[in-house]
């Protein structure tokens, strides 16, 4: 089953939380704090892998979730960091935040390898916190929590040429006949329901793939017949071969449907119909009206288009054919070639922050009948880490809701002494 498209929730596992602990051992009476550092969470990274051509392990399992970091230990020993889940998706699969729409990732190249949830860091052990002053730390931090969102994943086939055309006019026979690919292929319309590639070998270990695009036809960019759901699979070919049945054989002009199959194109997308096209006259073999096909070749010649005379089920001019599309394709290979591909082995990352409309810092403050919930990503953390039956970590506490600006922000939402504030799971009554 071809899968192009599918929607899924991504989580990276939460950091593991620092350890509380102190030495106790027989002859060491003052053995100081020894509370470890907990393990980083694991991370969600997305690979493109060429053995891999649609998303169907998508369709059906919807979430994914790495596994947190373990807490620290004593003896200052580290939990261990959560392992990542690694998601392969075919060459060609664009990434896109969900409820924004925007794009992260377009993976273009196989072994491309993004990150796309951060896992948590794991909490700092209370051994951290030692200093000459504080040598007996009852607190430990909090592991942050790993980041996660619903993200949507679209296939654009990567693919150096595009069989376009009216459905039943020989695409996919004439697929099977440059390549090894067998695509169903019967005596009606629509016979292709999905995209088809195909590797057409040139000789000298150099080849080209073709995708046979399932049929266009008139309103195909309004989403008649199957041609809108595969249209973006054409976007990222270098040429387009447009396949047109000569013989008029189901009684259509060949010269309106070129010209239909293109109009169609400019209503997709403009650079589509911008592409290279390379017209082939199909079904050949059957034509015995010599005059329609020097009509026909003159009016793509007008056009400014190369045209060629074939037949895929005899073969009838395949291998010009085929010359012709290698020539193109090194002629577009050399434009386009770029000297700098250093960052290809990179692992990229994606910071959720980027989509979110405040930052890490900001706060929110909402007035609930005199009782002042004060939320915020940085607010949360923080309150996680903090020992309220300490009098280092309280202090250290309020220090940072002065220093973040959070007894301003209540002061400027109209709070007085005595009204309560809640952070979280936790309430304390304001005083100036």
């Amino acid at each position: 089953m071809f899968v192009d498209k599918a929607k899924i929730y991504v989580k990276a596992g939460d950091g593991g939380d620092g350890a509380i602990s102190f030495r106790r051992e027989k002859y060491i009476p003052n053995g100081g704090p020894d509370g470890g550092d907990g393990g980083n969470g694991g991370d969600i990274v997305i690979i493109a892998d060429d053995s891999k051509n649609t998303l169907i392990d998508f369709r059906y399992k919807k979430h994914f979730k790495a596994p947190r970091g373990e807490s620290g230990g004593k003896n200052n020993r580290k939990g261990k960091d959560g392992q990542s889940i690694v998601l392969k998706v075919p060459v060609g699969t664009i990434i896109r935040e969900s409820i924004s729409g925007q794009t992260l990732f377009d993976l273009t190249k196989c072994g491309e390898k993004v990150v796309i949830c951060k896992g948590g860091q794991g909490g700092k052990g209370n051994a951290r916190f030692a200093t000459s002053t504080r040598q007996a730390p009852k607190f430990a931090h909090a592991g942050t929590i790993g980041e996660e969102m619903w993200i949507e994943m679209e296939l654009k086939l990567i693919a150096d040429v595009g069989l376009i055309g009216f459905p039943n006019v020989g695409k996919s026979t004439l697929l099977s006949s440059i390549s090894s690919a067998n695509p169903k292929i019967a005596n009606y319309h629509f016979t292709t329901l999905e995209p088809n590639l195909g590797v057409v070998q040139t000789g000298e270990g150099s080849s080209f793939v073709v995708a046979d695009i399932p049929g266009i036809i008139q309103g195909a960019h309004k989403g008649i017949g199957l041609g809108h759901d595969f249209l973006r699979h054409i976007e990222r070919t270098k040429i387009l071969v447009h396949v047109v049945d000569i013989s008029g054989s189901e009684g259509r002009d060949p010269k309106e449907d070129f010209i239909k199959v293109n109009e169609e194109l400019e209503y997709y997308d403009r650079d589509l119909r911008k592409k290279l096209q390379i017209v082939a006259a199909n079904k050949a073999d059957i034509v015995s009206d010599d005059d329609k096909l020097i009509k026909f070749t003159e009016f793509i010649q007008s056009e400014g288009y190369k045209v060629f005379i074939i037949s895929a089920v005899t073969k009838k001019g395949i291998r010009d054919l085929i010359n012709e599309i290698k020539y193109q394709l090194s002629q577009y290979n050399l434009d386009t070639a770029k000297a700098d591909d250093s960052d290809d082995q990179k692992i990229k990352y994606y910071s959720i922050e980027n989509i979110e409309e405040h930052g890490e810092n900001s706060i929110s403050i909402e007035n609930r009948d005199g009782t002042y919930l004060v939320k915020g990503k940085y607010i949360e953390r923080l309150i996680r880490n903090i020992n309220f039956d300490d009098e280092y970590s309280f202090n250290y506490f309020q220090k940072m809701l002065i220093k973040k600006g959070v007894f301003d922000a209540l002061r400027e939402a109209g709070i007085n002494d005595g009204d309560t504030v809640r952070i979280g799971d936790i309430e304390f009554d304001f005083i100036e």
